[in-house]
């Protein structure tokens, strides 16, 4: 079985093609043609998957899926949330958006924080949400070199290291998108 994930971020891939069964198939919107950055124009994480598997389904046909996530900060009222990728400006600099949680955070004891992923299927003319949350903290200085995005300052709950210094194989056994994706292969498997 062939299904698209509406993105064409490579370490989203990588992660998700290790989570589904081996007899699933990822396509990335590179695969299929579509070569447009699909606008992300919603206010919520739900809002931006649906937008994204949306445009694939209606412009290409395509049963699809994609997803959103954030990370979300207690104690910034669940900021950056949606905007975690253009957190620090529309140019998506993982670094430059580690800054700023970091500066927002110099005054606060509270690090409280959770990644949410959310994930719109698109399938035989109907559509299906599948929500992972990870709960933990905010740490005070990036560790690790692996992952992506704000991995180098999250620690999720009952762990020591960030999700950048644990193994790819460990991040997507315990991550809100493992936990979506496991959602979503459950599902898929049923059908």
């Amino acid at each position: 079985m062939q299904l698209v994930f509406a993105s064409n971020n490579k370490n989203k891939i990588k992660e998700i093609q290790l989570l589904v069964p081996s007899e699933i198939q990822i396509l990335s919107l590179e695969d299929i043609g579509c070569n447009v950055d699909i606008p992300e124009t919603a206010n919520t994480i739900e809002g931006n998957a649906i937008l994204k598997a949306d445009y694939v389904t209606k412009n290409y046909g395509y049963s699809c899926f994609a997803d959103d996530s954030g990370l979300e900060v207690d104690v910034l009222n669940g900021a950056p949330g949606v905007y975690s990728a253009r957190y620090a400006g529309e140019e998506k600099d993982d670094d430059k958006n580690i800054d700023k949680l970091l500066f927002e955070l110099s005054e606060k004891t509270n690090r409280k924080a959770n990644f949410k992923t959310v994930i719109a299927l698109n399938l035989n003319g109907k559509q299906h949400l599948f929500t992972g949350i990870i709960d933990g903290e905010i740490i005070y200085e990036r560790r690790g070199t692996n992952g992506f995005g704000y991995d180098p300052v999250f620690i999720a709950e009952g762990y020591e290291k960030t999700f950048a210094e644990l193994t790819i194989e460990e991040k997507s056994s315990i991550s809100h998108r493992g936990k979506a994706v496991k959602q979503l292969t459950e599902f898929l498997k049923s059908k």
